[in-house]
């Protein structure tokens, strides 16, 4: 991940992540909670934008991800530091 796209912000002493201009495939499917192929689907339709970097890969505006209805939201420095592991699933 470049410096470009990931910016943190001090504010009265937490630590908040912030969105960049872009962000990779795998994060737009994230934060829309889709699948990847409903991505590649949304910008083959013109739904999403997108730009390609130098090295080649695709990467989604986050303008078009708000135009869609994604919304932005602030974290607490506690809540950016949790890391989300997956259980096995009991039966």
């Amino acid at each position: 991940m470049s410096i470009q796209n990931v910016c943190i912000e001090l504010h009265e002493g937490n630590v908040e992540p912030r969105l960049g201009r872009s962000v990779s495939i795998d994060q737009a499917a994230t934060l829309l909670n889709v699948s990847r192929r409903t991505i590649y689907n949304r910008i083959h339709d013109g739904r999403l934008h997108t730009i390609r970097t130098l090295g080649g890969s695709q990467r989604v505006l986050v303008e078009s991800l708000i135009d869609l209805g994604f919304r932005p939201q602030a974290f607490t420095a506690s809540a950016s530091q949790a890391s989300l592991t997956q259980r096995p699933l009991g039966r």
